[in-house]
């Protein structure tokens, strides 16, 4: 069976798992887990979402094949050992977890979005992969430890993959798909994602 191809820029997988990683940790600090809970926790939140993308392409996933990105994961696992940051106030936890995430999101949707435009998927697809890779392993993460997933209740997560992914697809459509660009979209994003935190905007909703 075939590997799913390599995105053109690699380094937001890195990124991504990494971010998600330490928001894994984050919450296994929090939820006061043990070092093999962590581990798990952590690892999950940082693969999850890339093993469901290549599951729905028929791949084998990534994970198996590359170890790059284990080494990642535990490289950004020993950096918050070595800073201590289990033993931080939760309050400056749950802000670490908040940046964390919304990296990890924008990075992956960018990520899953390339993906996608190497498979030669149509819009709605490489924004379907985009939003899987983005949201699958916080979901896998959510629901671990028994919290609402964030898509759930944080309107502006889902929207913010999909927004990144249909604007990848864009870019590369009009030849404008260059480091430069990836880095803009990235930063972009991510500042829409937290300042939409910190500001609670939300889409709106049915009334009754």
């Amino acid at each position: 069976m075939p590997t799913l191809p390599v995105p053109q820029f690699d380094w937001f997988t890195h990124i991504g798992t990494a971010a998600f990683a330490f928001s894994g940790y984050l919450i296994g600090a929090r939820k006061r887990f043990d070092l093999l809970g962590v581990l798990i926790l952590a690892l999950l939140t940082a693969i999850g979402g890339g093993v469901l993308r290549d599951m729905l392409v028929n791949r084998i996933p990534q994970i198996f094949i590359d170890s790059a990105p284990l080494y990642t994961i535990f490289a950004s696992l020993l950096v918050a050992w070595v800073l201590k940051l289990h033993q931080q106030h939760k309050g400056l936890l749950h802000r670490a977890f908040i940046v964390a995430d919304s990296i990890g999101l924008v990075a992956f949707s960018i990520a899953g979005a390339q993906i996608g435009m190497a498979l030669e998927l149509n819009l709605f697809g490489v924004c379907f992969l985009g939003f899987v890779t983005a949201v699958g392993g916080g979901l896998v993460r959510d629901m671990m430890v028994n919290d609402v997933p964030f898509i759930l209740h944080e309107d502006f997560y889902g929207t913010i993959a999909l927004l990144m992914a249909g604007l990848v697809y864009a870019l590369t459509q009009y030849q404008m798909f260059n480091p430069l660009t990836m880095w803009l979209l990235f930063v972009s994003g991510l500042s829409l994602r937290l300042i939409a935190h910190v500001s609670d905007l939300r889409l709106p909703k049915l009334e009754e």
